[in-house]
């Protein structure tokens, strides 16, 4: 008569000992697969990886989804080649893009305070400037 321990009393069981073979093989590729992962990851130049991401400079057309509205949300794209900037809303159930607003910013990096709401920068500038003065003269005195 063949004795078994039972899984309660952490033993292990016949079927428990049959199936350790396939439980190695199975460990092993799932090892064999992540080397692999991770071999892939390291290549460049491959199609499949359209465009780096992360990159200073890069250059193309990004495309990210942002909120609108509270009930509204919008593809936005930018091509850094042309300086570009469009946005299409997403219809709701219709799974429709309409063009909401596009510009490019060629010549906004030569604008200076334009469209500044509050406190012009001089303004803020003279505030800190003020406020470091101030904080000077107390340290100077006893």
């Amino acid at each position: 008569m063949e004795r078994t321990a039972s899984p309660a009393t952490g033993g292990s069981t016949a079927a428990g000992r049959h199936h350790a073979g396939p439980m190695w093989l199975i460990g092993a590729s799932l090892a064999v697969i992540a080397v692999c992962m991770v071999l892939r990851l390291e290549e460049r130049g491959n199609p499949v990886f359209a465009q780096p991401m992360g990159q200073a400079g890069a250059l193309g057309i990004f495309a990210f989804t942002g909120q609108l509205s509270p009930s509204t949300h919008g593809l936005f794209m930018v091509d850094v080649d042309t300086m570009t900037v469009w946005c299409y809303e997403i219809l709701g159930d219709s799974k429709e893009l309409r063009l909401v607003a596009g510009r490019t910013w060629r010549y906004d990096r030569y604008l200076e305070n334009f469209n500044c709401a509050g406190f012009a920068p001089e303004v803020i500038e003279n505030m800190v400037q003020e406020a470091r003065d101030a904080k000077l003269r107390h340290r100077g005195k006893p």
